[in-house]
């Protein structure tokens, strides 16, 4: 009865949230400057969220003295199966990503951040759902409708031997991110800047919380835009870098010491309250040694969705993402990101 009461609760908050979101998506009242900006997103995999692969950030720096805090949710839901003569995965549940991010304003040409995860791995209430919008839309389930439902196994086997097991849900923090940008030009709502992001091996690899590695990635993000005549405002925006890691605990025999990573995106905000946004994520393999994709594959996901300004110092980012190489990255995830400057 305990479970079911909780699975409930579950159900019910997250329904609240959807009604909440899209009532605010229809009120027009909170009017104010909308700005276009990044998601707050990376590949959520259980099998590389674990690494310090930073999301895009803002490529506008903020003024010295000022702070933005945000609240990010991502709730991706996996459904991977897959086997050869020598391996065998399967990633099937739902892993929770809460995230308490800050950026400070130091100096003119300095920012500073921090991002501190709280995961959640469990069974979830998703694959219903998402079945039947496979359904609506004839697309594939890719075998999901035939699994247990609401199952958490995150498993991989090599030679008959699991190398990574996690079927009991848990929940803990994870590995803590620091931030630096630095400003290479900036005009108006354009500008190019040079980011730097150092992970903290601060999660338990054992549930997959955490890498055990500490990780180090470098990249340049600009962002352009402009105004329509008549139709308001866009930006498109796009960063590339690099993840240097050193060994972690999580298959640290496959573990690659660095990856590629970029993303692509663009913007429109056609009312003052309210922007509409497209993104593409990538990275290269995080593992070698072997013939799943799952494991040592490229990965790209499509984010869609927008930004509602509630006034010029809070707003409410809230994406929908899909893997465009399948089994790379989540089936679905859903990101909601509130912020607000001060």
């Amino acid at each position: 009865m305990g479970r079911l009461n909780h699975e409930m609760t579950r159900i019910s908050g997250f329904r609240a949230i959807a009604i909440l979101c899209f009532i605010l998506l229809l009120a027009p009242s909170f009017a104010a400057a909308a700005e276009i900006v990044p998601f707050d997103s990376t590949n959520q995999s259980p099998l590389v969220q674990i690494y310090g692969l930073p999301g895009m950030g803002n490529a506008v720096l903020l003024p010295q003295g000022r702070t933005e805090v945000g609240l990010n949710m991502a709730l991706s839901s996996n459904y991977a199966v897959h086997e050869n003569s020598r391996e065998q995965i399967i990633l099937d549940g739902e892993t929770t990503r809460f995230t308490v991010a800050a950026r400070y304003g130091l100096f003119p040409g300095l920012e500073l951040g921090l991002k501190i995860p709280y995961i959640s791995h469990n069974r979830g209430f998703l694959d219903g759902f998402i079945e039947s919008y496979h359904g609506a839309f004839g697309f594939p389930n890719g075998g999901r409708d035939q699994a247990p439902q609401n199952r958490l196994l995150y498993r991989y086997r090599r030679d008959g031997v699991d190398k990574i097991r996690i079927d009991s849900s848990g929940s803990g923090i994870g590995d803590l991110l620091l931030t630096t940008a630095v400003p290479l030009y900036e005009e108006n709502s354009q500008g190019m800047t040079l980011n730097s992001a150092l992970k903290l091996p601060t999660g338990d690899s054992d549930q997959l919380r955490g890498s055990g590695s500490t990780d180090l990635s470098l990249w340049l993000h600009e962002r352009l835009g402009g105004t329509f005549a008549s139709a308001g405002k866009w930006a498109s925006y796009g960063s590339a870098g690099i993840l240097f890691m050193t060994e972690g605990n999580v298959l640290p025999d496959q573990q690659k010491r660095w990856v590629g990573f970029g993303s692509l995106g663009i913007g429109w905000a056609p009312l003052d309250w309210i922007s509409f946004k497209v993104q593409a994520d990538a990275h290269t393999p995080f593992f070698s040694d072997s013939d799943l994709k799952e494991i040592s594959a490229d990965a790209v996901q499509l984010i869609v969705g927008g930004t509602i300004s509630f006034s010029e110092r809070v707003a409410l980012d809230i994406g929908v993402s899909e893997d465009l190489i399948v089994n790379t990255s989540p089936d679905v995830a859903f990101y909601f990101t509130l912020r607000t400057r001060f």
